[in-house]
């Protein structure tokens, strides 16, 4: 049974979505739960079904004290690195909530202070604390959203399945048809590139 949270204080979780990514953006969600939510399917979402995570999501929005959701485009990840650009979005996503926390729970090990507000970096964070589960949920879900968009225009890549996570599809594709806009420059996108004409 995943903790309800970490302290007394109003506590916001925060996650992100699509680090390991070749294309599109890392998205991060941050969410305040009321101190009593508590949901025995919520769990890191990348342990969940689609279904269930569009259910969740809804449970999550119309339940939670606040959340927010924040993109952070490629030319920010080529340009920061995969890392920044992550703690830059759930940095945006904090900054979006209409209600401050007080404490700040991180999944992970990284992140850089927040307006002075208390934070605390805990390790599978989204397999341990409710709040954090759901920024999870709401990252993943947003981000999904949002590559399904993307495949309307540039249908090759198949994006609506493979969100544009590293499968042997989209790397195919990238050989075939060239890198897009959206493709994260500074990744190796195939295992034998040198380098891409921009």
């Amino acid at each position: 049974m995943l903790n309800t949270s970490f302290s007394d204080l109003v506590e916001a979780g925060t996650d992100e979505a699509g680090r390991g990514c070749l294309a599109g953006p890392v998205t991060a969600a941050a969410v305040i739960l009321p101190p009593a939510f508590h949901h025995a399917d919520l769990n890191d979402s990348k342990q969940l079904g689609k279904m269930l995570r569009v259910e969740l999501k809804e449970i999550i929005e119309s339940t939670a004290i606040g959340f927010a959701i924040n993109h952070v485009d490629p030319e920010k990840i080529d340009r920061f690195n995969i890392l920044n650009a992550s703690i830059m979005a759930m940095h945006g996503a904090l900054e979006d909530l209409h209600t401050q926390p007080e404490f700040i729970i991180v999944d992970g090990n990284r992140f850089k202070p927040f307006k002075e507000i208390p934070y605390q970096c805990i390790v599978k964070g989204d397999s341990k604390f409710q709040n954090i589960a759901a920024a999870s949920v709401l990252a993943k879900t947003y981000r999904d959203s949002y590559m399904e968009k993307l495949h309307e225009e540039f249908p090759v890549y198949n994006w609506k399945k493979n969100k544009g996570y590293p499968t042997a599809e989209h790397r195919d594709a990238i050989r075939k048809y060239g890198i897009t806009p959206y493709h994260r420059r500074s990744f190796r996108l195939l295992p034998e590139q040198l380098e891409f004409e921009f």
